[in-house]
Parts: structure tokens; C-alpha cells; sequence
């Protein structure tokens, strides 16, 4: 089968992961600000999709008809897949990403996400129900495998591009590593090696040099960079000038770090309403602080303000304290 071809404006390839409560619409829209080649929508059930349709917020979360956006999708059966699919895309989703390595125990549990890994052929078959559902490109992320006696990647990812898969992304860990050790970019290569489309590589691109370093282990395309940009909304956009010459990204201090941060916050509340993007922000307040190198007690104070106001009034003698300096 023909895959789809993606984008040809999807460059640098740099692209911001997808990360369950954190990819939201106002986060991806602050890192596509400084600059991404790529961003990719929090991870959604097939099932759950149908069963709500997208509303305007919805669509709006998802990034449907935004250019630079993958929407991502999970499940473990091939016709609420090739529905949900088929739906988005014709709503405006640009490029459908299928989900094979999520490592929570309640995706795993449903036989979703990475667990995908450990039955290759039902796999294919999701991949194939999604592929021929839609004519937008679709890729798949996934993990070396789902133990380290089940390093099965190269052969699904050469089973994916002759399904029609356009591009893989290989978080360089097994399934049951979580997120512990060191992601094993040298092992990626063996994915590399075994197709001819686009191999991204992705774990622990916590700055240019990490991705320099992640490039030249795997041999692959590009890197996808999740937990390394919490707090740093421009990482991307750094790691894009270190190694494809974009210009560089004017990283804030000082009071223009207190104003992204307000300008971001604002946004959350703005778009999840204010008792709800109050929760919701607390992480990201929390990362942002934790770059700022913020002392504990004013820390609590910020996630624990009683109103928004006194939560922007506490951020920005957070932000704008000679000891905020922003680590580049």
C-alpha cells in the first residue's frame, strides 16, 4: 500500500510530543510560537471520540484543521479506530497519529497503547482499518517494545510502512522501563534500518545537544521532544537553530518570562474556564517555576492562590526575582 505523504512544511524536524494533560491547545499554541515543526495533540480514545463528537472545544483541543497538527488517537479495535479516523479527518485533522506506545496502566490495561506491541497482528490490523479510512497521512508512535525480550520494533515499523504508514516515532524505551534509565537512541537504529520513511527519534531531548547526540545514535530524520520542554516552551525552537540553522528563538527573562508565563496562564483559564484551568495550570506553573529557580515557600504560595489575581501578582514576583534566571 501507497502511504500517504506527509507535508512537505513539516521542517525542522523538531516536534513536540504528545503528553496526556499537557499538550492542551494553549500549550501547543505557545511552543508552535517560538517554533515547531510539528505539534501533537494529547492522546485520545477512539471510543471515548465517538461517543462525545467533538464540539467546538473539541475541535478546537484536538487542533482539528490546524496546520502543523497531529491529532492522535488510541484503541484496541480496528472499526471504532478507522470510525473515529475517518470522523476527524473530516473535520479538518491534518495528520492522524496512532498511539502504540503510551505506557499507563490504564491504556495498557484495555489493550491499548504500547500493549499493542505484544500482538503485532492485531496491531496491523488497526493500522490498516485506519489507514484505509482516511487520505490524510498517518504515523505511528511507538517504543522499542513491550519488555526487553520483546524488542519488536523494526518489524512492526516495516510491517507499518507497507500498511501505509508515512512516518514512525520510536520513544527509545520498552514498555515496562516506564520512564526509567536512559532512553536507548542507539537502539532506534534498528528501526532506522528496517524502512524507508521517516524515522523520528524520541527520549530524554532535554536540550541541542541531547538531540545532536539522539541523531547521530539512531541515524533517524528528527526528534520529538516531550518532558524536556515542560517549562521551556522554546526548546524546540533552540534545538531547531543548533541543528537546522532556524533562527534563533529570543529565550524571555526577567519580566518577559513573567509575561509569557501571565500571557500562558490567562490562556488556560481562558480556554478551560477559570475553575477548572486553575487545576490545570498548576503543573505547568509548577515547571515554569522550577526553571525560574523559585524558592519552595513562594512556590506554594503561587499553587495555592486563592483567586487568579493572586496567583498572577504571586508569579510575577516569582518570575522577576533577580534569582529567576532562565536556564537556556
Amino acid at each position: 500500500m501507497t502511504a500517504t505523504r506527509l507535508p512537505n512544511d513539516l521542517f525542522p524536524p523538531v516536534f513536540l510530543a504528545p503528553m496526556a494533560g499537557i499538550t492542551d491547545l494553549p500549550y501547543r499554541t505557545l511552543v508552535a510560537r517560538f517554533g515547531a515543526g510539528l505539534v501533537v495533540s494529547e492522546m485520545v480514545a477512539s471510543q471515548e471520540l465517538l461517543s462525545r463528537r467533538p464540539g467546538t472545544r473539541e475541535k478546537a483541543e484536538l487542533g482539528l484543521g490546524v496546520e502543523g497538527t497531529a491529532v492522535q488517537i488510541a484503541g484496541r479495535e480496528a472499526a471504532p479506530m478507522a470510525e473515529a479516523a475517518r470522523m476527524i479527518a473530516g473535520q479538518g485533522a491534518r495528520i492522524i497519529d496512532i498511539n502504540m506506545g503510551c505506557p499507563a496502566k490504564k491504556v495498557t490495561q484495555g489493550a491499548s497503547g504500547s500493549a499493542l506491541m505484544k500482538t503485532p497482528d492485531h496491531a496491523l490490523r488497526l493500522i490498516e482499518a485506519v489507514v484505509a479510512a482516511v487520505d490524510v497521512p498517518v504515523t505511528l508512535k511507538t517504543r522499542l517494545g513491550w519488555d526487553d525480550e520483546m524488542l519488536n520494533a523494526a518489524d512492526i515499523a516495516r510491517r507499518a510502512e507497507a500498511a501505509g504508514i508515512c512516518m514512525i516515532t520510536i520513544h527509545g524505551r520498552t514498555r515496562c522501563q516506564f520512564y526509567k534509565g536512559r532512553a536507548n537512541w542507539r537502539a532506534i537504529r534498528r528501526v532506522k534500518d528496517a524502512v524507508e520513511i521517516p524515522v523520528i527519534a524520541n527520549g530524554d531531548i532535554t536540550s541541542p545537544r541531547a538531540a545532536r547526540r539522539a541523531l547521530d545514535h539512531s541515524g533517524a530524520d528528527g526528534v520529538m521532544i516531550g518532558r524536556g520542554a515542560q517549562g521551556r516552551p522554546w526548546l524546540l525552537a533552540q534545538v531547531s537553530h543548533a541543528l537546522y540553522g532556524t533562527p534563533e528563538p529570543r529565550v524571555p527573562h526577567g519580566k518577559g518570562f513573567a509575561d509569557m508565563v501571565e500571557e500562558h496562564y490567562e490562556a488556560m483559564l481562558g480556554f478551560y474556564g477559570t475553575e477548572l484551568g486553575a487545576r490545570v495550570a498548576r503543573k505547568h506553573l509548577g515547571w515554569y517555576m522550577d526553571t525560574a529557580g523559585t524558592p519552595a515557600e513562594l512556590r506554594r504560595a503561587v499553587l495555592t492562590g486563592a483567586t487568579p489575581g493572586r496567583t498572577v501578582k504571586l508569579l510575577r514576583e516569582a518570575m522577576t526575582a533577580d534569582r529567576a534566571l532562565v536556564a537556556a
